[in-house]
């Protein structure tokens, strides 16, 4: 990559995009990020995320708002079915929320995100002198085409329902950041996202509302990292920030995952799956998208197999949504004669169980800041990125079938 100021076009404008556009803008490029959604701030996911050491490292270097982003959890313990401790280590971990990490991500490449999670940053230059690359982040661009050019790469984009008025936009590198299922790479390099034979219940409480109903399940949760296994199950649970990002104790969201198998295109997978419009997802159902009588069956289901506290937990929550587990890795993610390259899930989609799937996309951002220097080649960058992928992504696939269809040490 050139150390002089080049226009660079970022496909996909969520996290793994905004890490990397935030330190290419400030080494002088010209970004456009082009995000395929309509609205000009991504929704929350609703989602917990275990902030890691590279996620860390980025918002210790690059966050010019200072915003905190993390609850500390102090303890890693396991419970058996009564709701009984059987092991714990005491481990700190820090847990964030995936829209107080997409805020101030925006604040710091923009000024864009909500004011009510973290202020603007203040105006600044690089040091010695050089002037940060202009920053542009469009919504309601529909990716179809990478193509070559004379002087660099075209991107062929259309927006929702109008696939008829097809417009480009030159860039002399172009970075895929659109995901597991990334279109850009599959432009490239076709990578299968197989489903792993199981799905992520997700949801969310309120601190004050668990401790206020169900004062024993949130002394086994807060400021806690507690797991629950049994035959083909595991869930667990910890605190994240609240809403607007908040860290304020009580006002804290209390976030827990429940692993539970379903065959792939079974008819339980399907009911599963199909939405309260009829539509069937194949990825992810959405919080407000549920059937009711799924919910209802699930939370008899908690009922049944779960902890007590684990079952209070679940069954308080409001807006469940569920994620189809998935696997994916490229064999490679630099193209195009080192003009199109992947970052985030679109080089590799981990599963949760390791907890990295936004810390690769910080630890990727923090690579490129090296090549953008001259201080590494694409073939060594691409070398660190892959290694680990392939790791991380073996490292899911153990754990993840262990706990699922094998047997964990600390099962019930």
């Amino acid at each position: 990559m050139s150390s002089k100021p080049i226009n660079i076009v970022v496909v996909g404008g969520s996290l793994a995009s905004l890490f990397t556009s935030i330190i290419l803008k400030r080494l002088g490029h010209n970004i456009t990020i082009l995000e395929r959604s309509p609205t000009s701030l991504l929704q929350t996911q609703g989602a917990g995320i275990v902030a890691g050491s590279y996620t860390q490292d980025f918002f210790n270097q690059y966050d010019r708002t200072h915003t905190p982003i993390a609850v500390s959890s102090k303890l890693r313990q396991y419970l058996d079915k009564s709701g009984k401790v059987i092991d714990k280590d005491e481990r700190e971990q820090r847990m964030t929320s995936w829209d107080l990490l997409y805020n101030v991500l925006r604040a710091n490449f923009d000024g864009g995100g909500s004011r009510e999670y973290c202020p603007l940053p203040p105006e600044q230059q690089q040091g010695g002198g050089t002037v940060e690359g202009e920053a542009r982040y469009e919504v309601d661009r529909i990716v179809v085409g990478v193509e070559k050019a004379d002087d660099g790469m075209t991107v062929k984009y259309h927006k929702h329902g109008d696939d008829e008025s097809v417009q480009s936009v030159s860039a002399d590198l172009v970075i895929a950041a659109d995901g597991a299922s990334s279109s850009v790479r599959n432009l490239y390099e076709p990578t299968e996202r197989k489903y792993a034979g199981y799905v992520a219940w997700r949801g969310t409480v309120n601190e004050n509302v668990l401790s206020s109903k169900h004062p024993q399940a949130a002394k086994a949760f807060v400021e806690k990292f507690t797991f629950f296994h049994a035959q083909n199950i595991q869930i667990l649970s910890y605190v994240i920030p609240g809403p607007k990002g908040t860290l304020k104790p009580g006002e804290r969201l209390v976030n827990w995952v429940w692993y539970c198998n379903y065959a792939a295109e079974s008819d339980e997978w399907r009911d599963l799956m199909t939405d309260i419009n009829g539509k069937l997802n194949t990825t992810t159902l959405h919080a407000g998208k549920m059937r009711p009588e799924i919910w209802i069956k699930q939370k008899e289901y908690a009922r049944q197999a779960l902890p007590p506290q684990f079952a209070d937990l679940v069954c308080e929550t409001q807006e469940p949504f569920v994620q189809a587990i998935t696997d994916s890795i490229a064999d490679k993610n630099v193209f195009a004669d080192d003009k199109v390259v992947a970052v985030g899930d679109a080089v590799a989609g981990f599963r949760p169980h390791t907890a990295a799937s936004t810390t690769q996309a910080a630890y990727h951002a923090l690579l490129l800041e090296r090549v953008s220097k001259g201080e590494m080649s694409w073939d060594g960058w691409q070398d660190e990125v892959m290694s680990y992928a392939r790791k991380m992504q073996r490292s899911g696939v153990e754990m993840g079938d262990r706990s699922q269809f094998g047997k964990h040490p600390l099962a019930s």
